[in-house]
């Protein structure tokens, strides 16, 4: 493909797959203006990289996920290391995801997720979307072993927090 084919390949497929940008921007940047800057960045990098996109390799939407998750973990690290969601930003994930908030244990769920540091965060993103550990490793650049050990550590630190064994205030996976 050259030029003019490759841009129109690409922003069919950026149109057929936007969710992920959303969905890796809503989870990385609380800000308004910073979730607009990060999409921003990762459509810059994907458009980047595209030439070098592989579909034998991988399908696209793996693809995506991990130039989105390493530009969105970077930016992240970059912007405010120490930035949290607070629950009235809430909404911004359940807006670009598309779900309504039903109850207390979504907003909690919420609430621990954004407490994760960004490599575990990446990881429930990915299990939320029902992504398989294959899949998963993949994305991350992790074994599949690895993938599976730290989602369970997480849903035990979910559960935990969950049934009141852990305070609220602690965090999962920070350094």
């Amino acid at each position: 493909m050259r030029g003019r084919e490759l841009q129109q390949a690409f922003e069919k497929l950026l149109q057929e797959h936007q969710r992920i940008v959303f969905k890796v921007a809503s989870v990385y940047a609380s800000h308004p203006e910073d979730r607009n800057d990060l999409r921003q960045e990762i459509c810059v990098q994907l458009w980047r990289s595209f030439a070098s996109f592989d579909a034998r390799r991988a399908s696209f939407s793996t693809w995506m996920y991990r130039v989105a998750l390493n530009v969105a973990i970077s930016y992240k690290r970059r912007l405010r290391p120490e930035e949290s969601l607070e629950p009235e930003q809430l909404d911004t994930l359940e807006g670009a995801a598309g779900i309504a908030e039903p109850d207390e244990r979504l907003a909690a769920l919420h609430r621990f997720i954004a407490q994760l540091d960004p490599l575990n965060r990446a990881l429930i993103l990915l299990y939320l979307e029902d992504r398989d550990y294959g899949e998963m490793a993949q994305i991350l650049g992790i074994s599949e072993t690895n993938v599976a050990t730290k989602i369970s550590r997480i849903k035990q630190k979910l559960r935990s927090r969950m049934t009141g064994d852990l305070p609220a205030g602690v965090a999962y996976g920070t350094r």
